[in-house]
């Protein structure tokens, strides 16, 4: 179906840009209106696109010119996939909040996890933002916090900032790199990737969400064995396991921000690295690798000790590669085992005793001294006491495993 046709001013208003620069782009020629129709959607894309490298110090009359000679095109923004550039609604951030009753600080956190600048009351939303700030506001309907809410956006901002990032890595490093490698003109290499974006972007779409859909499975049956654990604990329902396996999470210091500084080859190869220490390690002591978690690992062992000798080891062979000190948590207690991760909250102690840990300890709960003390070879347990952790209820008893002279 052919797109309805729109006037000058509407494009300016969806696009956001200045009347000069879109009657810029018209006198240029950039822009040209399809006969018998006039702009449409699309052009609205190309004058967002085009002021994006007007903004990076690209030359709008080059532009142009190689656009007359055949070099260059931007029909590829007619492509089904760059609906994605989106245009600006007719309504305000403050109308919005006036009409719906989200809070203002709320509605314009939309518009900076989405990696826009930052939004004043009086901008006018994006289309895409608009199912955002709804979900947002059945949230807050159903009890959800303002703080805990804006803390989500963030972090479903960053996560999905990096997956498009380092998706747009892929393309420049394997496909659009090796074609201006050849070569091949850009009106060429145009015309190949919007080919390959049309047949990619439905299966990267559908297999995004599926793989969110796993996640969020997974995530569901946590919840609901934590709270039946809880609630079997709290009637002294729950039977104490006589030996219980171990969780223990591995974090690195500052891994995440010395792979950015150092790069993309550099980030594989300390990865490479730690990999091959923590898979040696874990499997030489019978436990494994369950998941890799950005900044470090998470294991399983089904005997608390050898996971105790195991990450002493891994601690010390981080540090003797050269890499950032690592912190470790472990815990021991039942546990939830649902398509090879595992859930509960001895994997929550676990992580959050990781979290207490300092550059270089291994720390573990009173429950792994009890299954380990006799039985780990050449390790002692120092007391550090009663520590509160950010999302455990009480206090844990924790205590710094250490090497025994031996």
């Amino acid at each position: 179906m052919a797109e309805a046709g729109l006037s000058e001013e509407t494009v300016v208003a969806r696009s956001g840009a200045s009347p000069e620069f879109v009657r810029h782009l018209l006198e240029l020629g950039i822009l040209t209106p399809t006969p018998g129709v006039g702009l449409t959607q699309a052009d609205v894309r190309r004058v967002r696109v085009v002021e994006a490298l007007d903004g990076a110090g690209l030359s709008l009359e080059g532009l142009a010119q190689a656009m007359r000679d055949g070099l260059m095109s931007l029909d590829f923004v007619e492509q089904p996939a760059y609906s994605r550039y989106d245009s600006l609604t007719e309504v305000t951030f403050r109308e919005v909040s006036e009409t719906r009753g989200m809070p203002l600080d709320l509605m314009l956190i939309v518009r900076e996890v989405a990696g826009g600048a930052e939004a004043r009351p009086d901008d006018r939303v994006r289309e895409s933002e608009l199912p955002v700030i709804a979900t947002g506001e059945k949230l807050l309907r159903h009890g959800v916090r303002p703080e805990t809410l804006a803390w989500t956006m963030r972090v479903y901002g960053e996560g999905l900032r990096r997956l498009a990032e380092t998706e747009a890595d892929l393309w420049a490093a394997d496909i659009l790199g090796p074609l201006i490698r050849d070569g091949v003109p850009m009106a060429e290499i145009l015309r190949r990737t919007s080919a390959i974006t049309a047949e990619l972007s439905t299966a990267s779409d559908e297999s995004l969400l599926a793989l969110y859909h796993t996640h969020q499975a997974a995530a569901w049956m946590r919840n609901i064995f934590e709270g039946f654990e809880a609630t079997l604990s709290s009637w002294g329902l729950q039977a104490r396991v006589e030996r219980p396996p171990a969780i223990a999470f591995l974090d690195i210091s500052g891994y995440t921000r010395l792979t950015e500084e150092r790069g993309d080859e550099a980030a594989r190869d300390l990865a490479t690295t730690l990999s091959h220490i923590v898979r040696r390690s874990s499997a030489q002591h019978g436990g494994r690798t369950v998941k890799w978690l950005g900044d470090g690992v998470m294991f399983h062992f089904p005997e608390p000790a050898r996971g105790v000798v195991a990450c002493l080891e891994m601690s010390d062979a981080v540090a003797g590669a050269g890499l950032p000190p690592a912190h470790v948590g472990i815990s021991a207690g039942p546990v939830l085992a649902q398509g090879g991760d595992y859930f509960g909250r001895t994997v929550n102690a676990a992580s959050r005793i990781a979290g207490y840990a300092r550059q270089g300890e291994v720390l573990v709960s009173q429950e792994v001294v009890d299954a380990a003390l006799a039985r780990a070879d050449r390790v002692a347990f120092e007391v550090i006491g009663p520590v509160e952790l950010k999302g455990l209820s009480g206090t844990l008893d924790l205590y710094r495993a250490v090497r025994t002279p031996g």
